[in-house]
């Protein structure tokens, strides 16, 4: 018998502002236990930094998850947090490249990113199937069903775990002062995020854009290439991020 889960589509927004504020939250106790010197890089980077994030990343969200339901029977707009940090990334190392910035500037982020992920992506299985995050049939003693009788793959948990996972090994290292906490923490959690987010997506009824690829497998192949590029460049450069 697959565990029942009882939804409401409300229930994303109240994890989507639970998300948030423990982001948020976690980002203010790393800066003032270990990350006050990363999060003042950050800082140095002027305020437009934060208005090209913002930007790339809700341009990225609506874009990216827009294009995945356009192949759908019914196409129509929609959002996805993998286009989200796609698009974040995307205008933020542009708009270094402009100020000629070197380094990352990303350790502040990763650790609150993964929490808000985790947190986030449990407000999408308790929104249900309305939020099109749910998971193909499956017959595994895990399985979930969320109201329409067919026991599925809970793959919005999958990626949960997968990031606290990250979010564990991240906070360990980072009370060890681990040197990659500090030149590169971002992009290894990009590589998380992007591999796990490849795989559990075989496990996802998206349509296919190439072979047995849909959009969001496509953008984390290009996600986990940047991520192994970026942190080849700040294993041998040794740059603070």
């Amino acid at each position: 018998m697959p565990l029942h889960i009882p939804t409401n589509p409300n229930l994303h927004i109240v994890f989507d502002l639970l998300a948030w504020g423990s982001a948020a939250a976690l980002a203010a106790f790393l800066y003032r236990w270990r990350l006050r010197e990363q999060a003042e890089i950050a800082t140095r980077t002027g305020g437009l930094y934060v208005v090209a994030l913002a930007i790339g990343a809700i341009a990225g969200a609506w874009a990216f998850g827009s294009w995945n339901t356009a192949l759908s029977a019914v196409p129509h707009p929609s959002h996805s947090i993998a286009g989200a940090l796609a698009g974040g990334i995307i205008a933020v190392e542009l708009y270094k490249l402009a100020r000629g910035i070197r380094g990352s500037t990303g350790a502040i982020w990763a650790g609150p990113l993964a929490l808000g992920i985790a947190i986030g992506r449990l407000g999408c299985l308790f929104a249900g199937l309305g939020d099109e995050t749910y998971g193909v049939p499956a017959s595994v003693p895990w399985a979930v069903e969320l109201g329409d009788g067919v026991p599925r793959h809970p793959v919005q948990l999958y990626e949960s775990l997968a990031m606290l996972a990250f979010l564990a090994a991240y906070l360990v290292a980072l009370g060890h002062r681990a040197a990659w906490t500090r030149t590169r923490a971002f992009y290894l959690f990009v590589l998380c995020y992007a591999a796990q987010r490849f795989c559990w997506e075989f496990l996802k009824p998206y349509p296919r854009l190439l072979g047995p690829l849909d959009v969001f497998q496509l953008l984390a192949l290009a996600m986990i290439l940047y991520a192994l590029a970026f942190d080849a460049r700040a294993g041998r450069t040794g740059e603070l991020t």
